[in-house]
């Protein structure tokens, strides 16, 4: 749908159907001071500070007129600042936009506030910084450890970088400390990435995030740069993941699902325990009911009702917003079946498992009628015992877990359609 008619409705559907619901706020920061082949973000390469600056002063007029519109009694629990490289900021950059974020917002006293963090790039009081003006959480970037994989991605970033970040925030007294790492790079190997899950595990983070790199160098041209012939093969990232699993509940981490793992005392854990985990654009949460309000180039707002996208340039950005317009470039409301669909997906990405019975109860349909079409797509993973079927629920096996992705595209109504009319996917699953 329209750009225009989601401005009209991002706002309105939200504060009708959900006026005092919980907040998750998200700030596309897109600069980085150099190019990461593997980079799959939309981000910016500038050593221009008045861009920056720019970018700023623009962001604020969106908090105004985002602001302006929410019930201010709503409160934020959970707020993020992705990019890009968030902490391109300098420390005096980051005091006042959150500062001004603070005056337009209503946070709550427990809210999460998270930051994505380069490691190689920090002032001396960056850090401190962040944690003066409220972020009680951060996501490191390190990809791996490995010299010639980092020479490869163009990312060269030391362990004592690494080990330095993660001692200052502990001493400052963060609430959690994330590790992002990267499988499916050129050059990774069984023994190195074995070094790097030992190196990491060393550092002792909260949680862990190990994507699948997904190489689309048709939409992301920069990629073209990494050799491709050294990327390990598929059968090998499976190995690689295997491994990663292994390793890392070996060590006493708990798999949260796709990727991402946590230590049995983190909340993340406690929420797959009780089947109570969500998933959103920033990833698995346990704040199920808030809706994401993004701000930035770029970034996705998802509401209950509505998915809403900015325009993707900074010159679109500023005239839009020049013009007092909601930066918003396309959207789509949300139908009785995608909710449905939306349903099923998240409870068998999130809690392993889907209820019938819930499906019944929360939408008033018989499951087995609704998905007649799309359940025989099943039948290759209960083959390979990779989950049940059975007359009250579907169960997916701890093996399954691997493939969750693929076994939730069965539900996925658009992904069937595309791939009927010979749509290109975007990157592969494994």
């Amino acid at each position: 749908e329209c750009g225009k008619c989601m401005r009209e409705k991002k706002f309105a559907v939200s504060n009708r159907e959900n006026p005092e619901g919980e907040l998750s706020l998200y700030f596309h920061l897109p600069f980085c001071h150099s190019l990461c082949y593997f980079c799959g973000c939309n981000m910016i390469v500038t050593r221009n500070a008045g861009r920056v600056e720019r970018y700023l002063t623009y962001l604020r007029k969106e908090i105004d007129l985002v602001s302006k519109q929410i019930n201010p009694r709503r409160e934020v629990v959970q707020l993020h600042w992705g990019g890009g490289t968030p902490t391109y900021l300098s420390p005096a950059q980051i005091r006042e936009i959150f500062g001004y974020i603070r005056e337009h917002f209503n946070l709550a006293k427990d809210a999460e506030i998270s930051i994505e963090i380069d490691p190689r790039r920090l002032a001396p009081d960056h850090l401190s910084t962040l944690r003066e003006v409220g972020f009680n959480r951060v996501s490191f970037g390190v990809q791996d450890f490995h010299p010639e994989v980092q020479q490869a991605i163009n990312r060269i970033q030391s362990d004592e970088q690494n080990r330095y970040v993660i001692e200052e925030s502990r001493r400052l007294g963060f609430d959690s400390i994330n590790v992002d790492l990267i499988y499916g790079l050129p050059f990774q190997t069984l023994d190195s990435y074995e070094q790097t899950l030992d190196q990491v595990i060393e550092l002792s983070p909260d949680r862990l995030a190990v994507f699948n790199y997904a190489h689309v160098p048709w939409m992301k041209k920069h990629q073209q740069l990494l050799p491709e012939a050294e990327m390990p093969s598929a059968a090998d990232r499976l190995r690689l993941l295997k491994l990663i699993i292994e390793r890392l509940t070996e060590a006493g981490y708990v798999y949260i699902g796709m990727d991402h793992f946590a230590k049995p005392e983190d909340e993340l854990t406690e929420a797959l325990h009780n089947h109570t985990l969500h998933r959103n654009f920033q990833g698995y949460s346990t704040r199920a009911g808030a809706e994401v309000f993004a701000m930035g180039i770029t970034s996705i707002s998802q509401l209950n009702n509505v998915y809403a996208q900015n325009v993707k340039d900074i010159k679109t950005y500023e005239e839009m917003l020049d013009r007092g317009e909601l930066p918003t470039h396309v959207g789509y409301q949300l139908s009785e079946d995608d909710h449905i669909r939306r349903f099923v997906i998240t409870e068998l990405m999130c809690n392993n498992r889907l209820r019938k019975a819930d499906v019944h109860d929360r939408f008033g349909i018989d499951f087995d009628d609704y998905f007649a079409a799309a359940l025989p797509g099943l039948a290759p993973f209960i083959e390979d015992e990779l989950l049940s079927v059975f007359p009250d629920r579907i169960q997916v096996h701890e093996d399954g877990r691997l493939v969750i992705r693929n076994i939730a595209m069965v539900f996925d109504a658009y992904l069937q359609k595309d791939r009927a009319q010979a749509q290109p996917i975007y990157s592969r699953t494994v």
